[in-house]
């Protein structure tokens, strides 16, 4: 199936919650002068105008991301609001950087990135604005189990499908571990929704029965309308950075406001 687009979503709770900590991690790897890898296996467009139809339909961006800077939930020197702030001095005050164009901003000439889309319209739009990157129109898990261990072997795998194909939630544990097996070193990082009808459990449940000593983060929000089923959002980590678990809890006491 490739019917999600991710730009009626751009900046949702669930992006700041995501994006928030990708950009702490990115941030961490980078300030070491170590070359990395960056791979991601669902990319999406990359770049994204909050006032657009598409944001405008929703009013998830509204609530999400713009309603953040209003209320100052994260300091002007967060790694988040700093891609933010360069994003937007590049392509004007309503952009939204996707995680791409996140991880952009700190990847450095020497790091090599990696970025699968499979849906022919978001991969068109993605290769307009990431000349940086090696772009993979295919499946994102066969990339990512191609292309790892990557070179250089430092680096961050982020691992971000729309969920469309229920049987996602049964594969990737599979998926995981053997990406985990070949690449022992890599900081792998699944998002996942969290959902009422509790699908993702199962799932959640044997990753943290595979990989005990990973980071969990998980936040909850109010639907973004009447009977939506997204209520949260989670981040699973392998390997997570210094200072991942520090960020975590201060996101998530953030949302635990709401």
């Amino acid at each position: 199936m490739l019917s999600y687009q991710h730009a009626y979503h751009a900046g949702n709770l669930a992006d700041l919650h995501k994006h928030a900590l990708l950009a702490s991690m990115l941030a961490y790897l980078t300030a070491k002068p170590k070359p990395l890898s960056y791979l991601e296996t669902h990319a999406g467009r990359g770049l994204y105008d909050l006032t657009s139809a598409e944001a405008d339909k929703t009013g998830e961006a509204a609530n999400g991301i713009t309603r953040a800077l209003s209320e100052n939930w994260l300091p002007a020197d967060h790694p988040l609001c700093q891609a933010l702030d360069a994003v937007r001095a590049e392509y004007g005050a309503t952009a939204y950087p996707g995680s791409p164009l996140i991880a952009r901003h700190f990847l450095r000439p020497g790091d090599v990135t990696h970025l699968a889309e499979l849906h022919p319209t978001e991969h068109q739009a993605l290769s307009e604005i990431t000349d940086f990157a090696h772009l993979h129109r295919q499946d994102g898990f066969q990339m990512a189990q191609a292309v790892c261990p990557p070179t250089p072997r430092r680096g961050l795998l982020l691992i971000d499908p729309s969920y469309e194909v229920k049987a996602d939630y049964t594969a990737i544990p599979r998926h995981i571990s053997k990406l985990a097996r070949k690449w022992n070193i890599g900081v792998i990082v699944l998002w996942y929704p969290l959902l009422t009808d509790n699908r993702h459990a199962p799932m959640i449940q044997a990753l943290r029965s595979d990989h005990p000593d990973a980071l969990l983060s998980e936040v909850r929000f109010p639907p973004a309308r009447a009977g939506h089923g997204m209520v949260g959002s989670g981040m699973f980590v392998l390997n997570p950075p210094y200072g991942s678990e520090a960020e975590t809890r201060r996101i998530e006491a953030l949302f635990a406001r709401l």
